[in-house]
């Protein structure tokens, strides 16, 4: 049984991992935020450009981005974080992209956005043509230029057939969805999908030339929306674990209180008896 020293101990340390934690909390939650309003921002210019795509199906030029080919060898983009301490995002989504590239028969090459995907799949032997590090707050715009445009010489060199992206969607602090997209090529969505009065767009100059135009600002555009939800949803799967340990830290410290105390009254009430037991041998 430990001694009261010992439990002594053990509460102070709950205590500091506590204090860790609720300082991790609070500053998951306050970039949580930041993040959260950088994703809503960002959806309706990434839904607004597939609105304009679908609203022209059948009208988008040939492209290099548009070619499809049997595909021999396919890259796949993991977005994952650089740092721990985030409950299950990292595992979820390198599960998800584990699952995904053991379900392809083709050879594949790894596009990693943070170490902790990079540290998985580079041990298992993947080949990772670019790795990218992020800050603690966050992808930044030039994190996705850099693997839009890697992305883009890899298909038009022919060096790949297609390219996926494997992110967490954000739905809410404790919701983030792992999933895989198609990047490249890119296909045109169904007309009948996009938003009503898309017919009513008058294109200047032709529709052809500008659409073309923004077939890589589209690539752009969608490679940037992952990284925003990817990064919501780590700080939201953060702040929820951190919440968690916390309040477990809280729960460990109040049973080792009053083992303390049980401990600190056993240990009164022995001396008690001492005193009294030789007091009585004294008197007799």
């Amino acid at each position: 049984m430990a001694s009261l020293k010992q439990i002594r101990a053990r509460i102070r340390s709950a205590k500091n991992i506590q204090q860790i934690t609720k300082a991790m909390k609070l500053v998951a939650a306050a970039r949580l935020k930041k993040a959260t309003d950088r994703v809503l921002e960002a959806r309706p210019y990434s839904e607004k450009l597939y609105d304009l795509m679908s609203s022209r199906a059948g009208e988008l030029p040939s492209d290099p981005l548009m070619q499809v080919r049997p595909v021999q060898k396919y890259a796949l983009i993991v977005l994952s974080s650089d740092r721990g301490l985030a409950g299950s995002y990292n595992t979820n989504i390198i599960r998800k992209a584990w699952d995904f590239l053991r379900s392809k028969n083709e050879a594949a090459t790894l596009v990693t956005v943070g170490k902790k995907g990079n540290q998985f799949l580079s041990k298992r032997g993947f080949a990772v043509s670019l790795n990218v590090t992020v800050p603690s707050s966050g992808a930044r715009l030039e994190d996705a230029v850099a693997v839009a445009e890697h992305c883009k010489q890899l298909f038009v060199s022919g060096e790949v057939d297609a390219v996926y992206v494997a992110y967490s969607k954000f739905y809410s602090a404790i919701r983030q969805t792992p999933q895989v997209v198609q990047l490249l090529p890119i296909t045109p969505p169904p007309a009948e999908e996009g938003v009503s009065g898309t017919s009513d767009y008058v294109f200047e100059p032709e529709a052809a030339s500008i659409l073309g135009a923004l077939l890589p600002r589209y690539l752009l555009t969608v490679v940037w929306q992952a990284m925003l939800e990817a990064t919501a949803s780590e700080h939201g799967s953060r702040m929820t674990a951190m919440t968690s340990a916390t309040d477990n830290a809280g729960k460990m410290i109040h049973s080792l209180t009053l083992r303390a105390n049980r401990e600190r009254q056993a240990s009164i009430t022995k001396e008690i008896l001492e005193v009294v037991g030789g007091a009585e041998a004294l008197k007799g």
